[in-house]
């Protein structure tokens, strides 16, 4: 029998219907103690590096933001972190100044489902939010999230407090654990993904999580990075 895939799994799941597993508290309890030091370590070490390495990245980033048209180059959000504890969220600035003003204008537009937003062609979004954006450069100052223990490298990706107090308990489990730059549903098709078959990727994820697969997760990000699978 061949390999059976993530998605495989997903599309198992959507016919049968939500599978019970409503006790993914006490698997994240059960990873071993040794693993989440090794995690939260590699968390710190590998961040600090990857802003000493990136920092032309961003030094060029700020600049073309500023350049283009004068607002603060780096965009500070509230999303909801492990535990559903709100925090500070950091990214390059990819919209105009004031565009999450206006998101309500903009949700009867919204092509994902569930408790996420995401159109493709967002009238908000700066020309080089486009080109960042593309590259998940914007994601970079996450980096810091990560050091001050916000956010893993790996782990579910964050979104608005409001949309995760919308959501019912089954999908609030993916904040179990903190969340993260990537993760399944990074590799998999990112913008392309429902909200229902995003939470199980979350879920999985839970189940699934070790060293080696934080490994093959980091492994697998940047070919889907570059392969233009963001907007």
């Amino acid at each position: 029998m061949g390999k059976v895939t993530t998605m495989q799994k997903i599309s198992d799941r959507g016919r049968a219907g939500r599978r019970d597993r409503c006790h993914l508290t006490e698997v994240y309890a059960n990873k071993p103690a040794a693993y989440k030091f090794i995690k939260r370590l590699g968390d710190i070490v590998l961040s600090f590096a990857a802003l000493l390495v990136l920092s032309p990245i961003f030094f060029i980033t700020a600049a073309a933001i500023m350049a283009e048209d004068g607002g603060p180059p780096v965009f500070i959000q509230e999303r909801m972190g492990k535990d559903m504890k709100p925090f500070r969220f950091y990214k390059f600035r990819s919209m105009y100044v004031g565009a999450d003003q206006k998101l309500a204008e903009l949700l009867k537009d919204n092509e994902q489902s569930g408790h996420a937003f995401k159109i493709k062609d967002d009238p908000r979004i700066t020309k080089v939010g486009k080109v960042i954006r593309r590259f998940s450069i914007d994601e970079l100052p996450q980096l810091v999230n990560i050091i001050k223990g916000d956010m893993s490298i790996v782990g579910p990706r964050p979104i608005l407090t409001w949309q995760m107090e919308e959501a019912d308990e089954y999908d609030r489990q993916r904040l179990i654990v903190r969340p993260g730059l990537t993760c399944y549903w990074q590799i998999q098709g990112r913008s392309d993904i429902p909200w229902e078959e995003w939470v199980e990727l979350d879920l999985d994820y839970i189940e699934d999580m070790g060293l080696w697969t934080d490994i093959k997760m980091i492994a697998k990000t940047i070919p889907a990075v570059f392969g233009g699978g963001a907007y």
